[in-house]
């Protein structure tokens, strides 16, 4: 089961209180006091790993509390110190504050950890206290209470480039044939209802990795069909591939749909270099084809479209010009031109 959202609350542990205590030995008539000091409460920290692919972890378990530090002890002794938690989270989880909705963190690399709530400090023993006026303090510090802090996991794919397209576009059947992914492929709509990754081998040593997200219909925004729920897993994307199936509607209309709701979830996204496929070339006869990559290219160069590929994926039409476009998108940079 995939899941790419889950809140949770984390606490950290409180400090040990610090110890009371004077010396009481055989010829040290002046002991005085040697109360030590509690130890540090445990710490919740996020370490991100690259074995994890959905948050599902947190879906029944909603809180974290580390431990307590221990209270210090007799003879300067400090307490023990509390053991932290580490969570581990799947690479690309971005960490919001529940509360005012401010990004804590966003950890993209294996090992990256980040510190979500530090343990209260042990209180100080009565050691600690001792002056030339008050040689013998008979007071000591509490520990200091943990934080707890409310968060909200947001898993966003890291993918090089992101297929998007309406329903029955096309996006899973091609992302079967390029990479070695299985997405589940029917002839119905909303077939794909999860993300789904996959690697393309463009040769020379080079891959990029596809990002395929369920199908984008007008008025997602208002949660029709799927709504924008998966949008953010190509946030992250340098390029986008648009998918439209000129068997099913105009392909003017369907390419307007797309990038009206993917400015509407993120101009960032609207703002992404992209290209055109124009899907599912073996279902029209040669001149219904031609017309409808002609009219997609017509659109293309008036919505800055940078290449527009008719392609089939159930007959390998194009699939070899798609990688050489796929190298062309994935070395591609804001200082760069795509030819």
């Amino acid at each position: 089961m995939f899941l790419d959202i889950a809140t949770i609350t984390l606490e950290s542990g409180k400090g040990g209180g610090g110890c009371v205590s004077t010396r009481r030995e055989k010829y040290m008539p002046r002991g005085g006091p040697d109360g030590g000091n509690g130890g540090t409460g445990g710490s919740v920290w996020l370490q991100a790993t690259d074995e994890m692919s959905t948050l599902l972890d947190f879906r029944y378990r909603r809180k974290y509390k580390a431990a307590p530090g221990k209270a210090g002890g007799g003879n300067r002794r400090t307490g023990p110190d509390g053991d932290d938690i580490t969570l581990l989270i799947p690479c690309g989880t971005a960490i919001y504050n529940q509360d005012d909705d401010t990004m804590l963190g966003d950890l993209l690399e294996n090992g990256q950890k980040l510190l979500l709530a530090a343990g209260g400090r042990g209180g100080k023993g009565n050691w600690e206290f001792r002056n030339p006026r008050n040689q013998t303090p008979m007071h000591a510090q509490p520990g200091r209470p943990g934080k707890q802090v409310t968060i909200r996991l947001e898993l966003k794919l890291i993918a090089d480039i992101g297929l998007v397209g309406e329903p029955n576009a096309g996006k899973s059947t091609l992302l079967s044939v390029v990479t070695s992914a299985r997405p589940k492929v029917a002839d119905y709509p909303f077939t794909t209802l999860v993300p789904n990754l996959g690697i393309v081998d463009l040769g020379d040593f080079n891959s990029c990795t596809l990002a395929d997200i369920p199908g984008l219909i007008e008025g997602a925004a208002e949660g029709k069909g799927l709504g924008h729920e998966f949008l953010r897993h190509v946030e992250r994307t340098r390029a986008l591939l648009l998918l439209v199936d000129p068997s099913l509607e105009p392909p003017r209309r369907a390419l307007d749909v797309l990038r009206a709701e993917l400015k509407r979830h993120d101009r960032r996204l609207a703002e992404l270099p992209y290209a055109v496929l124009v899907t599912k070339q073996d279902l029209l006869d040669e001149a219904g084809a031609a017309e409808a990559v002609d009219m997609v290219r017509e659109w293309g160069r008036d919505n800055g479209a940078l290449e527009v590929l008719p392609i089939s994926s159930a007959t390998g039409q194009g699939i070899g010009e798609l990688k050489k476009l796929l190298l062309r998108l994935y070395r591609r940079n804001s200082s760069e031109s795509i030819d």
